[in-house]
């Protein structure tokens, strides 16, 4: 989707994939910056890691805490420039990376675009404390949701998170464990539903996912998870992570460009690429 959307904006650059080991990450974004590229993109595990790797930090990555994006910056005189705004960068420039958060504001998206749910007063079911499920629980909770109950397979982890909105968002009541009654989204920030065979990232026995009126499941592939194969089955409105997955990339490519981004042309090719459709 981002070199559809670069190809869109008529644009020379190349988008480009790497693994790259946690124990690697720290070379990996220095040598991207000595080579001057444009920016970077970062998935698990690295996105708590880079938040000490880069020079600064976005409002996004520090509200969020966590880093997905990296635009590297040239100093031309007083000001830091985007390297894609220069036409070269001047010889012996101070280069520096700012570290941005593209997934929160995405989420917010996904969920209106797809499933038509406005966060402010929700209840949601939040399936998940690690990286994912704790950007999630807070711009739940930025966005005035009014319960949030946390579930993660280690308690202390969702404690700890709870311990966090409760901090930050004193108005928003957090709760360990199921929920009694209705919520308007069971939300997974799990990673079950990737593989073939994995079990539900919830327990039957304690909560009917007919009580839950929306389901977003974060993960795109395979389109259908188990959770979102039950769920319609329950009759609940349902979707994957794909919007997700195509709003944090436009974000980030409006970081790097200064450019609105060509959403429906990444959405096109986010379909065939995933889907094998449009």
């Amino acid at each position: 989707m981002q070199n559809a959307g670069l190809a869109a904006l008529g644009l020379d650059w190349r988008y480009l994939a790497f693994d790259v080991r946690p124990e690697e990450l720290g070379p990996a974004v220095a040598g991207a910056r000595a080579m001057h590229f444009i920016g970077l993109n970062l998935t698990v595990p690295h996105k708590l890691l880079a938040l000490e790797l880069v020079d600064r930090l976005d409002a996004s990555a520090a509200a969020w805490g966590a880093v997905n994006t990296i635009r590297f910056e040239a100093r031309v005189g007083e000001a830091w420039r985007p390297l894609g705004e220069l036409e070269a960068v001047p010889d012996a420039a101070e280069v520096r990376a700012h570290g941005f958060n593209t997934d929160a504001d995405a989420l917010e998206t996904a969920l209106r675009e797809d499933l038509d749910l406005v966060l402010r007063g929700a209840r949601i079911l939040l399936l998940g404390a690690g990286g994912a499920g704790r950007t999630a629980a807070l711009k739940l909770a930025s966005a005035g949701v009014a319960g949030l109950f946390l579930v993660n397979r280690t308690a202390a982890k969702a404690e700890a998170v709870a311990a966090e909105v409760r901090r930050r968002f004193a108005g928003v009541q957090v709760e360990i464990g199921y929920p009694r009654g209705a919520v308007d989204l069971a939300l997974n920030a799990t990673s079950l539903g990737l593989r073939p065979g994995d079990a539900l990232p919830f327990e039957p026995a304690q909560f009917d996912l007919r009580q839950a009126r929306a389901v977003y499941d974060m993960i795109y592939r395979p389109a259908e998870t188990p959770f979102l194969a039950a769920a319609r089955a329950a009759g609940c409105r349902a979707a994957n992570g794909l919007g997700m997955l195509l709003h944090q990339g436009a974000k980030a490519l409006e970081i790097w460009t200064g450019r609105p981004a060509p959403v429906e042309v990444m959405r096109r090719a986010l379909r065939a690429s995933v889907y094998g459709r449009t």
